[in-house]
Formats: structure tokens, sequence, C-alpha cells
């Protein structure tokens, strides 16, 4: 039974994905790129039509996932929604590679917008749109998006949402879990409407809009033009990003609690103030950094402000090659790799709550210092914090540092130097995407070999789901009775 949930749970979210699938499907028509329809419609069909088999199969029983089967479920729903969403590069010939066309649909739905593509405008619109859609799909999580739709197919879906939330305090926003998702959902359809005709209004077509709306709020980073959101050269797309990658790295859930009125659990949110505190001051020490480089104080704000935010949302678009910025300029980026969105947002990295969160304890340890025998406590928005979240994000950091060693060993093993690997690390891991040398913003990562790639893939999901998703199945343990 168990078994079976999962396939079933797997084969509602393939079905799900294929029904999107008819967006770049409907595109390709449009834009008279026939030859690329059907890549679009096999892989919708037969997805489409094994999830109405499975739904038929069980729709009379009603499937209540354990912890266990809520982690398998979670990490095959990545697996095989990558394996879908690489399917139409394939069939398209746009990457013949099946390895290329795999490690593209990973970055898609981790948000990584790590590419092997050197050539993103010779490719046809509704492959762009499909590469951004699974930006956007992997954002708010395609298993959150099953989740709100799970009553339907009578499967409990809070070990789903357990086993995907990011940041070390999961929990609900509502009393039903179902009814979480829907409303982040909800919210995060709405940001994508406001964003798409703020685009269109400030120049670019409907589609390229949409694309590059997909990658904002989903914090990826694809882009349709090869120099990404700097082609446009525009002040007013290059804010309007910037603002919506900010809006983007914010736990999503603060928006739901501003709808309710609820300003002061906004005005006491620790991350959101560090969260903020850090883009602010960051963006106006780069700003001071580079002002030579672009005359004026307002002009260099630009850049800065949304180099920024993309480094330290995850996102990765670009508007300036910033590994030519002073080396000032260039270590603050870098620092800003490691810190990441908010916890619940649709960034990646360590995420700012840790960073408190370790802060706080180090406090701790120095008041420990004079007083030894004093009791002292984690508070969080003005509330005392769980005991144990301390060991958590110390388990968190070990996990995440190893496992950006071991990408970097493989980095450096597909013959990369020392600065590139270890970005490359960093930012698959991170799933940031751009990094320094090899793979900074007006590169790719084509050069590596097909071994380097494949475990690249293993550590962009495995950083999406914050490792112990991962780790956990490969612990004997895990498969004891």
């Amino acid at each position: 039974m168990t078994v079976f949930s999962i396939i079933r749970v797997n084969s509602m979210l393939l079905a799900i994905i294929a029904i999107t699938m008819f967006l770049p499907a409907g595109v390709s028509i449009y834009y008279g790129e026939f030859d690329i329809f059907f890549s679009f419609l096999i892989p919708a069909l037969v997805a489409i039509v094994a999830g109405v088999f499975f739904f038929f199969i069980g729709r009379k029983k009603h499937f209540k996932l354990s912890s266990k089967a809520g982690f398998i479920t979670v990490a095959t729903c990545w697996l095989s929604a990558s394996l879908l969403g690489s399917l139409p590069f394939l069939i398209s010939g746009c990457i013949p590679s099946f390895t290329d066309a795999f490690f593209e649909s990973v970055s898609g739905y981790t948000t990584t917008g790590a590419t092997i593509l050197s050539d993103v405008q010779s490719l046809p619109r509704a492959m762009n749109l499909w590469r951004a859609q699974m930006h956007w799909l992997g954002g708010m999580g395609i298993v959150a998006l099953t989740v709100a739709l799970l009553p339907l197919f009578g499967v409990g879906g809070f070990q789903l949402i357990k086993a995907e939330t990011t940041g070390p305090e999961k929990g609900k926003i509502t009393p039903k879990i179902t009814q979480t998702a829907k409303i982040l959902w909800f919210i995060y359809f709405g940001f994508t409407v406001v964003q798409t005709l703020l685009l269109m209004l400030a120049g670019m077509d409907f589609i390229d809009a949409l694309i590059h709306t997909f990658s904002t709020l989903g914090t990826g980073g694809f882009s349709s033009r090869n120099s990404s959101v700097g082609h446009y050269n525009s002040v007013a797309i290059d804010w309007i990003c910037t603002i919506f990658m900010i809006l983007s790295g914010v736990n999503f859930s603060l928006y739901y609690k501003l709808f309710q009125g609820k300003f002061k659990e906004l005005r006491e949110n620790s991350e959101l103030k560090a969260y903020l505190a850090i883009i602010i001051v960051a963006t106006l020490l780069i700003t001071f950094s580079i002002k030579p480089l672009y005359g004026s104080f307002m002009n260099a704000l630009r850049y800065a402000s949304f180099q920024a935010s993309t480094i330290m949302t995850t996102t990765g678009f670009s508007t300036a090659d910033y590994t030519q910025w002073p080396p000032f300029a260039q270590i603050i980026i870098f620092f800003l790799m490691f810190i990441g969105g908010c916890s619940g947002s649709t960034g990646g990295s360590v995420k700012v709550i840790r960073w408190v969160i370790l802060g706080r304890q180090m406090k701790n340890e120095l008041k420990r210092l004079l007083h030894p025998h004093g009791i002292f406590g984690i508070q969080l928005n003005k509330h005392p914090g769980r005991k144990d979240v301390v060991l958590n994000v110390a388990g968190f950091f070990y996990i995440y540092f190893i496992i950006v060693l071991i990408t970097s060993l493989v980095a450096a093993l597909g013959n990369a130097d020392v600065i590139t690997s270890f970005t490359t690390g960093l930012s698959l891991v991170g799933n940031i995407g751009p990094g320094f040398g090899k793979i900074g913003p007006i590169y790719n990562y084509s050069f590596y070999p097909a071994f380097a790639k494949w475990w690249f893939c293993v550590a962009m999901i495995a950083g999406r789901l914050e490792f112990y998703t991962m780790i956990i199945l490969f612990m004997p343990s895990f498969w004891k009775k």
C-alpha cells in the first residue's frame, strides 16, 4: 500500500506538471515553432494518461503517508519531475545529450539557474518559456503544489510538506496543511500577475515578461537573453526585477500575515529584519565601491542593488559582469553566496534565520564566560526558540559545507581551477547559479564532463531539499522496520 501510494502521488505530480506543458506548447503554435510542438505534447499526454490511470485505481481509498513514505515520496517526486522536464529538450533536439538535458531540468526545478547553454537566444521561444516555467514550479515547491490538490486524490499531505519545506522551523499558517499550500500558491500567483504586467509596461513583450517573472519569483535566473536582464539596459526593468527578487526572498507566510493585518508580527520578525539589513548594507557598500565605474551614485546604486539582491536571493540574473568590479565589491558578493534568502521563501543557500540563530548563540556563549552558572536561551521574533534549534542549525551547517567540499572536489576533477571549483560547490549546493572564474555571470557549465554534471544534479536537489530528505534515504536504519 505504501509503494502504491508513493507511485500514485508521483503520477499525480507528473500529471499536474504535464498540464502546465500546454502553455509552452501553445506558445510554440503561436510563434510558428511547429517542430517543437510535439516535444511538449507527447510527454504531456503520456504523463496525463498515467496520472488519470492511477487516480481511478485508488480513488476510493484514503492514503495517509508515514514520515518514511513522505521522505521517499518527496525525493522521488523531484527526480521524476526532473526526468519529465528533460524530455522536451531531448525530443526537440535543443539539448541532444541526456546528461545535459537532465542537468538543465534539475537546474530549472531546483531554481539553481546553472545552464549548459551558451546561446539561449537561439532557442525557440517556447523552450525558453519552459526553462523559466520550471523555475516557477520549483520555486514554491512542486510538491507543495501537489499537496494543495492531494485531498482530491485521497492522500494526506503533511508529511510531504515537512520533508520539503525549507528552514529550521517548519509549521502551518492555517490548521490544514492543504489550505496553507493553497494560500501560498495564491500569493505566488498574484505576484506573478503583477510583475508580468509591470515588465510589459517597462517594455518587454508578454512572453519575455512572463519568462523573467517566472525566473524572478522562482529565484532561478534562466533568461531568454544571452546577457540576461542586462540585455534590455533598462532602468525600469532593473528596478522591477530587483524589488521582486527581494520580495521573493521573504518568507511567503509573512505575506499572508500582512494581508491579515498582523503588522506587529512583521515588525518583530527576527529573520526579516536581518534579511533587509544585510541587503541594504551590502548594496551601499558595493555602491560606494563601484561608483567610479558608473559615474553617479544612482547609477551605481542601480547595479549594486540588482547584483546584491540576485546573489543573496540566489536568483542568478545579471546586469553586469561583477568579476570586473573592484575586489572589495567582489568579496561582498562572494560573502552573500553564503547567506541566501529567508526560510519559507523561494530562495536557496543557508537561509538568514540560521545565521541569526548562530549569532545569538555566539552572544550567549560570551555571556556564559562572564556568568558561568547562567542559563541563556535563543529568542526569535521576541519569543523563546526551541531548545534543540541550535543543534539543528549546527548539524545543517556541517552537512552543508561537507556537500560543498565534495562538490568542489568533483569540480576540480573536471579540470576546473580552485576559484571555479569552490564557487561551483557554493553555487550548486546553494542553488545560486553563477559564481566566479569559469562560471562567472557571462559563462556557463557546459565545459564540465558528464560524471561531474551527474554529481551536480545530486548536489542541486540535495541543496533544494536541505539535505536531510536526501541523506536520510542512504541510512541503513531508515529502511529497518
